[in-house]
Parts: C-alpha cells; sequence; structure tokens
C-alpha cells in the first residue's frame, strides 16, 4: 500500500512509519516546516514539508495513495499553530484533500477522553475534528487512545528528566483518577490493521492499555526503573496544576505541564466515550508498562 502520515514527524508519526515501511508500504510523511533532526527522519520513506492547511497541495500529495493517517496534532498551542487551526481548520483540510485524491481509507489518530462540552480547547477542538471526519462521506476509522508511551514519547522523557533532579511527584486531585497506557507499538500495530479497507469501516474505536492504575504509580514505576526507588507523591488540588500549567506553558520552551494534559489526568484516562466501539479481544494492546518497556523509553 502507499500511505501518506500527516503529523509524520511526531512521536507516534515517527513509529508508525518506521513500522509501515518494514512491513514493505510505501509511506510519505507529511509535516510543516524542516524536520530539524533529519529531513528524511525514516529509511526508505519520502518526506514532505507541507503546511496541513495546503488543502491543494496536499490533495497532490495524496493522489495515488491508498489510504491517510492523519497523525497531526499538538497538546500546546505556540505562535503559528493553535488548536483551531489544527485540529479543525487541519483535519478539515486534511478531509477535502482526502476526497479530492479519491483515498479508500482515512484514519484519524485521536484521544480516548476527547468529548464535547468540556472547558478546553484541546478538547473541544479535537471533538470538533472528530465530527469533521464523522459527517464525511470517506471510509473512515477514528482510533481514540489512552496515554501513550515509547521511546522518544513525552511521559517517560519528562518525568525521567524531573526524577533525576529531584524525587518528587505531584500527584494531579486530591483523589487521583485512573490511566490506561497503550505502548506506542501496540497503537501502531492497530493502526495498520485499521489501514485496510474493509477494517472498522466509518467506526470510531477505543484503544486501551491491559492495566487501570492511578498516573502516581506509573511516575513510581519510572522511579523505580532509573534505580531511584525512593519516590515522594505528594496529592495537589486540580487548580493548583492549572495554575501551574499557565506559568509552564507561557515562560518554558517545553513546557514541563500543559492545560491539556491537566485536564486529561483530572478527567482520568481509562474510560472510553460512548460513542467509542472496544477493539476486538485479539487485538487489544497486551503489553504492560514494565521496567524493561520504562527502560527502553528512558533517554540516552
Amino acid at each position: 500500500m502507499k500511505i501518506a502520515i500527516t503529523g509524520g514527524t511526531g512521536f507516534i508519526g515517527r513509529h508508525l512509519a518506521r513500522d509501515l515501511v518494514t512491513h514493505g508500504n510505501e509511506v510519505i510523511i507529511i509535516a510543516r516546516g524542516l524536520y530539524t533532526r533529519n529531513t528524511q527522519p525514516v529509511e526508505g520513506a519520502t518526506f514532505v514539508s507541507l503546511d496541513i492547511n495546503s488543502t491543494d497541495k496536499l490533495a497532490e500529495v495524496f493522489r495515488g495513495c491508498d489510504a491517510v493517517v492523519h497523525c497531526a496534532g499538538t497538546s500546546v498551542e505556540d505562535g503559528q499553530q493553535t488548536f483551531q487551526k489544527l485540529h479543525v481548520e487541519g483535519t478539515r483540510s486534511a478531509v477535502t484533500a482526502a476526497k479530492q485524491a479519491g483515498l479508500k481509507k482515512f484514519v484519524l489518530v485521536s484521544y480516548l477522553n476527547v468529548r464535547p462540552n468540556v472547558k478546553s480547547a484541546y478538547h473541544t477542538t479535537k471533538w470538533q475534528g472528530e465530527e469533521i471526519v464523522r459527517s464525511s462521506k470517506l471510509n473512515f476509522t477514528i482510533l481514540k487512545a489512552g496515554l501513550v508511551y515509547g521511546p522518544g514519547d513525552h511521559l517517560i522523557n519528562n518525568l525521567s528528566n524531573l526524577f533525576s533532579k529531584m524525587p518528587i511527584f505531584a500527584a494531579v486531585g486530591l483523589r487521583e483518577k485512573t490511566v490506561r497506557l497503550v505502548a506506542v507499538q501496540d497503537l501502531v500495530d492497530v493502526i495498520r490493521i485499521s489501514l485496510e479497507e474493509n477494517q472498522f469501516m466509518r467506526q470510531t474505536v477505543a484503544v486501551l492499555g491491559p492495566e487501570e492504575f492511578p498516573f502516581s504509580q506509573a511516575a513510581r514505576r519510572i522511579s523505580e526503573a532509573m534505580g531511584r526507588p525512593f519516590l515522594l507523591v505528594i496529592p495537589f488540588p486540580v487548580f493548583f496544576h492549572r495554575i501551574l500549567a499557565l506559568f509552564s506553558e507561557r515562560f518554558m520552551p517545553k513546557p514541563l505541564i500543559t492545560k491539556a494534559q491537566v485536564q486529561m489526568l483530572a478527567d482520568g484516562i481509562s474510560e472510553p466515550t460512548l460513542e467509542s466501539t472496544p477493539l476486538p479481544e485479539a487485538l487489544q494492546p497486551k503489553t504492560v508498562f514494565s521496567d524493561e518497556q520504562i527502560r527502553r523509553g528512558l533517554p540516552k
């Protein structure tokens, strides 16, 4: 198959591109600007520098492809990319381009707990993007994944960097909600299967990790995998984290935590929304958040 990946230089996009090339597919990676680490980030894939909102040019790139995986998204806004521009207008552009190019399959990678009527610009715009896909006439699959981890992620990288400086973790909420972590390779396997024309046709599917526990338990496992068995976990009210996220986004080049992430953890990341259907048992993620998996993701 010939497959285009928008946001293909991001965490999930890079892992997906490598996997698809390994399985003998022709892959086009689409991202805005030049990829700073390498203009050809995945050997065997073609890199195209293109703004997702350039619909006509996007349709030209899509033409001749069998499918597209729309991974473009962000959890923090900057001067050039807003949630509205990327999640709503960008998704509308990708859907329009896919129609023009006559693609057989459109796969949108979304987030598990995205839903309407949430006081969060991230959640609102991601939901609007999902609705654009659902209202289209495309043969689509929307994959709503839990918190995804693996080599090159933000979760393990950010927490391990924090714990290397101080063994303290501020839990989100006085009564912490649970999460279900998904190994990136498990998600990639589901995406690859979803690309088949007759799989999950016009369905929204929840992708849940095999374990459910408070996020502080994930933090403890990371600390232990680093060889630091003592970690002080202190529960803090959600509003404290909202204030921390506000300052973090405004003054840090790489925010320690974002407003969107606070909302996610305050909600919990373990329950699918009503429009989602479960994966068949054989396709459900099986990889647990083990020492081995964590060490693979620790920064070198």
